[in-house]
């Protein structure tokens, strides 16, 4: 039966999942139309408030980018790609290979969501080169699968932002946070910890037993998976060459670099924000590939897998636009006013942190950014939060787990993956959508337990 089902699954999402840059310009329209009679939006003001969203994240657009990028460039440092050849002989079969990946990718993804990302896939394609049988399609969806703990977890943008300036938490909440609120509060709180657990836990478990039987199983030839050779490192040659392939040029920038951390992080007392997540994984990455042309020819290459975003971020971002802006009249709402504020109408103390999970989790089909989210619901949420009594840092966290979980779903996060696994969303979805599931009963679950 739970075969069944899932074959089902992966069948309707082959048949009604369009590319993801459709998906994003089907989102943007069907948020047109409704913006107009919901927020009284005329459509030169649905149009005004689309181009001015698209220009108005061009920095976050850049930081995303460079997330991704600098994590993947780091995950695919031989030394890092070394350990996942070893790592990839270890499962004996097919269901225990899902599980591995499931579980590594899970816990990097926890670490940094561009590292996980890309070293989940990069694990997966080397188990599909090493291993007879195994569905390559649900490798690459394990992989993807660990990306719900994304924003529970170090770089998630909501604790992030939350840690970091005050004067800003002020402005964007109307004053409702004064103070920064510390991971230890949101990321490293006791009862987010479990609840980070037991999705790896589950996913783990039901990623495994989706594993599909007989002429079901879709496996990948072993050679199309190999990559290109890495260029040997030049000995001796012109000035300029010995500069390129000098590993004290190396040495010498990211030394810096890690010096600028250290007396950010534990002289200025600065937060380890998303700058911070950028720069750790840049010049680790630049320590890591030897030479600076080695990591030149890596950033390029991993580069390629940030097109998607690239291209699409803008009209995310336009919609957005769309989500925060008003009509003209004196009394208008935007469409995220809209949303927020009938959860908040609906809610106590007890549902307030599960109702706003939710709501985040409808505006993360719409708006698949942490900072997106934040600029949408910080004003409404926190003021009624703590209107409620609610402790901000499960408000913080709430958000960033409906932002985290509807992305199991939302194919614009997986083009990364997909551009390495050269496969397309629908290939993965089907088997996403079960993770969904399983993964929304849990987090449901541990926000009504926290907030009792």
């Amino acid at each position: 039966m739970f075969q069944k089902i899932i074959q089902a699954c992966v069948k309707m999402v082959n048949r009604w999942l369009p590319d993801p840059f459709i998906f994003a310009i089907i989102l943007t329209l069907i948020v047109a139309i409704i913006a107009m009679p919901i927020c009284h939006q005329t459509p030169i003001e649905v149009i005004s408030n689309w181009g001015g969203g698209i220009m108005g994240l061009l920095k976050f657009a850049m930081q995303m980018a460079l997330v991704l990028v600098c994590g993947s460039t780091l995950a695919s440092a031989p030394m890092v790609k070394r350990g996942i050849g070893r790592l990839a002989a270890i499962p004996k079969t097919p269901a225990a290979a899902i599980a591995l990946v499931t579980c590594i990718s899970a816990l990097c993804c926890w670490l940094n969501w561009g590292f996980g990302l890309i070293v989940g896939v990069i694990f997966a394609k080397e188990i599909a080169r090493q291993m007879a049988g195994v569905d390559y399609r649900l490798l690459i969806a394990s992989a993807y699968s660990g990306f719900v703990v994304w924003h529970a977890g170090l770089s998630g943008s909501i604790p992030l932002k939350l840690a970091s300036d005050p004067d800003e938490l002020a402005s964007v909440t109307n004053g409702a946070l004064t103070e920064v609120i510390p991971v230890s509060q949101t990321i490293l709180a006791p009862l987010n910890l479990i609840m980070v657990v037991v999705v790896i836990i589950a996913i783990t478990v039901v990623n495994a037993l989706m594993h599909p039987k007989g002429k079901d199983i879709v496996t990948v030839d072993p050679q199309l998976l190999v990559e290109e050779p890495v260029v040997p490192r030049i000995k001796g040659g012109t000035p300029a060459q010995r500069l390129e392939n000098s590993p004290i040029l190396s040495w010498l920038i990211a030394l810096m670099g890690i010096a600028y951390l250290i007396i950010k992080l534990g002289f200025q007392q600065g937060s380890f924000d998303l700058d911070v997540c950028i720069v750790l994984f840049l010049m680790f990455g630049i320590i890591f590939h030897g030479t600076p042309m080695a990591y030149v020819r890596a950033f390029g290459s991993a580069a390629k897998g940030a097109a998607g975003i690239i291209l699409q971020f803008p009209f995310y971002a336009g919609i957005m636009g769309i989500i925060t802006g008003v009509g003209a009249g004196a009394d208008a709402q935007s469409l995220g006013e809209v949303l927020s504020n009938g959860c908040v109408a609906i809610s106590n103390a007890h549902t307030y942190p599960l109702l706003t999970f939710l709501c985040a989790a409808v505006l993360n089909l719409f708006v698949p950014s942490g900072g997106g989210h934040w600029a949408i619901q910080a004003p409404i949420m926190f003021t009624a939060g703590a209107n409620l009594g609610v402790d901000p840092g499960l408000t913080g966290i709430a958000i960033a787990w409906g932002d985290a979980w509807t992305n199991l779903i939302q194919p614009f996060w997986a083009l990364p993956a997909l551009a390495i696994a050269k496969l397309d969303a629908k290939d993965i979805m089907g088997y996403c959508l079960i993770d969904l599931v399983v993964t929304g009963v849990i987090i449901c679950g541990g926000l009504l337990i926290w907030a009792m």
